[in-house]
């Protein structure tokens, strides 16, 4: 019987690899990848935070696209779970985008969410 792959927490789109590739080419040192996470902030209560990430922690999730990782944090994952991270280049603005099935609600601003 075939064991069924376990789904990743989220997925990442080639606009973002290509993104996130850009930006450890630019750090200028050795880099494991990005760590994504969620904290406390904004009018409806969550944002999204991203950081380089040097090494894996312990639990977290990790997503591969291509040669990039991205490191999921563990308290972010049941926020995360189905979360699809791109990144738009638009006229007057630029940015990772999450496409978060989980989300209930957007501040106005866009800034931060609720779930």
């Amino acid at each position: 019987m075939d064991q069924e792959a376990p789904m990743q927490v989220m997925t990442i789109t080639d606009a973002a690899a290509a993104r996130v590739r850009a930006m450890i080419e630019g750090r200028g040192k050795p880099t494991g990848g990005v760590r994504v996470g969620v904290r406390t902030a904004g009018c409806s209560g969550l944002s999204y935070t991203l950081e380089f990430a040097d090494e894996v922690s312990e639990f977290d999730a990790v997503v591969r696209h291509g040669p990039i990782t991205v490191f999921v944090d563990p308290k972010a994952q049941p926020y995360l779970q189905g979360t699809e991270m791109d990144f738009v280049d638009k006229d007057m603005e630029s940015g990772f985008v999450f496409n978060n099935p989980n989300e209930k609600s957007r501040c106005g601003c866009g800034e931060s969410f609720h779930v």
